[in-house]
């Protein structure tokens, strides 16, 4: 099972003697100055932001995803906690170019890896790991194309695309997992971190459709919201969930899990890295031209909507966007920009 199709836990290990301190130092002087820096670590976890524990969780994923890639190409898994200056520069090699990160990005997740094995395993990242990573990064954030990775609003997913990712859907219950998420991504217009934690019990089947509980994520306040029967079959985010449902049996708990490459289900839910890119991953393989993200979804529902002429007020509701949102807006004018154009009709 990768390890990037789950959402991190953590699992510290007994904490250690201080690695600094000196060695005249007796049993007892030695528990103490432990317990006070495990105490001091308890309280920077404490005052420490919630978004920058979330980032420190998405890299310590991600050098998990690579400890995996790695023991498939050379027949010997490490462990983790294997800190050295050849895990670290080759951790670069690979955020560059099989995750196609940008340079800033990686930066990022460097400080997340260091900070995790240090917080939860008490293992001081050697500093010739952390120089060694950083001088192979140089070169890359000298690269204008790679500095623009990343950068840009992320393309709103168009109705037509979602018909193309449906007909490319893979088989079995892959296959179904994958449409049912982009498709509830889409009707929630849903962030990532809201389809990752949806839950089975919290989406109700009515009449008309799904009403839908979506989880407060990142300290934004939770919504109910409601998605009607589509009028296509291949892309009705309704018929897609009950399929995938009836399945696997859910009727409780994370309503996304994994599956391996063998068809074996996993108990835990989809991070919302895993969810990313299974939209990426199916949209690449529909032959989308545009590279769509997670975000598409949650961009594409608010663009569809306002086309098809719904209210703005009700467009929020399903989004959660509060009134006065600059991206809603943004949006919102993309979706009306060839609506009454002023170079239309104006005798040219």
């Amino acid at each position: 099972m990768h390890g990037s199709e789950l959402v991190p836990t953590e699992n510290p290990l007994p904490a250690q003697v201080p690695a600094g301190a000196p060695a005249i130092h007796d049993a007892a002087t030695l528990a103490v100055l432990a317990a006070m820096d495990r105490a001091a670590e308890e309280h920077l976890d404490e005052i420490r932001p919630e978004n920058t524990k979330r980032g420190y969780a998405n890299d310590w994923a991600l050098w998990e995803e690579f400890h995996t890639w790695l023991a498939e190409r050379t027949g010997h898994p490490l462990p983790p906690t294997a800190a050295t200056k050849g895990t670290f520069v080759g951790f670069v090699v690979w955020l560059d170019t099989v995750k196609v990160a940008a340079p800033s990005s990686i930066e990022r997740r460097i400080t997340g890896v260091t900070v995790t094995l240090r917080r939860q395993y008490g293992i001081e990242v050697p500093k010739a790991a952390t120089l060694a990573a950083r001088e192979a990064l140089k070169p890359l954030k000298l690269d204008p194309a790679r500095q623009a990775r990343g950068r840009g609003q992320a393309p709103a997913a168009t109705p037509e695309q979602l018909r193309q990712m449906s007909a490319a859907a893979a088989d079995g219950l892959t296959g179904l997992r994958d449409r049912a998420l982009w498709l509830l991504a889409f009707g929630i217009a849903g962030r990532s971190a809201e389809v990752s934690a949806l839950n089975a019990e919290g989406i109700a089947l009515e009449s008309k459709g799904l009403r839908v509980t979506v989880p407060s994520v990142k300290g934004l306040p939770g919504r109910k919201v409601t998605i009607a029967y589509g009028s296509n079959p291949d892309t009705c985010p309704v018929r897609a969930w009950l399929t995938w449902k009836t399945a696997v049996g859910l009727t409780e708990g994370p309503a996304f899990l994994p599956i391996d490459q063998w068809g074996h289900m996993g108990t835990k839910r989809l991070a919302p890295e895993a969810c990313r890119k299974i939209i990426s991953r199916n949209a690449t393989r529909a032959g989308v031209e545009v590279r769509l993200t997670g975000h598409s979804m949650r961009a594409g529902f608010i663009t569809a909507s306002r086309v098809a002429g719904k209210r703005e007020e009700k467009i929020r509701e399903q989004s959660g966007h509060a009134e006065n949102s600059p991206v809603f807006w943004r949006y919102i004018r993309d979706a009306d920009a060839w609506v009454d154009a002023a170079s239309e009709g104006i005798g040219l």
